[in-house]
């Protein structure tokens, strides 16, 4: 499959990172085990929501290397969601899997929307996720936009539209993110922000900046802009905590992510490196501790019964599948009432993230200590 040099999925990093396009050339691209079963879940989903809409298709689940009961059960999730978007307008388009030409902001770039749906003067871009490790956000979402600038290429000039929906769909993390722009927003961010920082991604040219967006960086690993952040933060003489002001410690806490993700990047790379023959000095290749395991559950299950004890636990079914042994309107009639959402642990996020901020001691008695 051809990927496009500046494509709408690494969007996040080309346009805060322009010259990193052209550095991630030199390195060979590697398919990872997600990626490969994202794919998978993709082709699920596209099959799902095109049954559902009635339309010829080829059940694809025989061909499907990582297809399993989790992954049906989120290509049902995403259809169902697309599905009521569909159910809000008289006679929809839906278009499914388009590819979209973005070649009029980003040179020679292209990409595929997950789904369309166009409908009065709302249209809408669906994009499921299959990743469990970080949420993703449909808030101001490059990628996203790109779609729509993309579909509004195809419709614009015979449909009046007049706002464009961006929605994430992430089963796996139970997320739901949707965000609305004017399609005059739309064509102004593309004008102002996106052509610019396209034409010096395309060139190579542009400075360097570190942050979220090196995560998915195959330069990350050697990228001497990151390197010389990480080494100018751990030369940093800071105090112990508790002797620390509150403006120091919020200047370190900006910075320690980035400080312990290249830490654990610098550590994968060296003993990829050292798995392929590399020797570095002060450092050797061992095998690590590991935990015995039974070689053959069933026949120790056997043997186990025969000196007269019980080799299995009982254990009470989980949430998702005694709902869909129950069926979800009988799980949620019987058992509803018996479900709760725990409270989960404390944990402290940077600003921009989109859960409530939640409340202390010292906010109801004496309010907030920040501007």
């Amino acid at each position: 499959m051809s990927h496009a040099v500046l494509s709408p999925s690494s969007s996040s990093r080309w346009l805060n990172c322009p010259p990193s396009v052209r550095l991630c050339e030199e390195f060979e691209d590697e398919v990872s085990t997600y990626a490969l079963e994202g794919t998978a879940a993709h082709s699920l989903c596209e099959y799902r929501l095109k049954k559902a809409l009635g339309r010829e298709v080829t059940n694809p689940i025989q061909d499907l290397s990582f297809y399993n009961e989790e992954m049906e059960e989120c290509a049902e999730y995403y259809t169902t969601y697309v599905m009521e978007i569909i159910g809000k307008y008289k006679k929809p388009i839906v278009l499914i899997e388009e590819r979209l030409d973005l070649s009029s902001y980003v040179k020679n770039s292209f990409g595929t929307a997950d789904a369309l749906v166009l409908g009065d003067k709302d249209l809408h871009i669906m994009d499921y996720k299959h990743g469990q490790g970080v949420v993703v956000s449909a808030f101001d979402n490059p990628q996203l936009k790109l779609y729509g600038l993309g579909a509004l290429h195809l419709f614009d000039d015979i449909y009046d539209i007049e706002k464009v929906h961006l929605h994430i769909v992430q089963p796996r993390r139970e997320n739901i993110s949707e965000f609305e722009i004017t399609k005059e927003e739309l064509y102004q961010w593309a004008e102002e922000e996106l052509r610019p920082k396209a034409e010096l991604a395309f060139q190579g040219e542009g400075e360097f900046s570190c942050g979220d967006w090196c995560r998915f960086c195959k330069a990350k690993n050697k990228c001497r802009k990151r390197s010389e952040m990480a080494l100018e933060i751990a030369r940093e003489e800071f105090k112990l905590p508790p002797l620390l002001s509150e403006e120091e410690m919020e200047d370190a806490l900006l910075i320690l992510d980035g400080l312990e993700s290249w830490i654990k990047d610098i550590k994968e790379y060296a003993l990829k490196k050292a798995l392929e023959g590399h020797k570095w000095k002060g450092y050797k290749l061992v095998e690590g501790r590991a935990n015995r395991r039974y070689i053959n559950e069933e026949k120790i299950a056997k043997l186990v019964k025969k000196l007269g004890y019980e080799p299995y636990e009982q254990k009470l079914k989980g949430i998702t599948a005694m709902s869909k042994m129950l069926g979800k309107k009988e799980f949620e009639e019987k058992l509803g009432s018996f479900l709760e959402r725990p409270r989960g642990k404390p944990t402290l996020v940077p600003r921009s993230d989109k859960r409530e901020e939640m409340e202390t001691v010292k906010d109801e008695f004496g309010g907030k200590n920040y501007d």
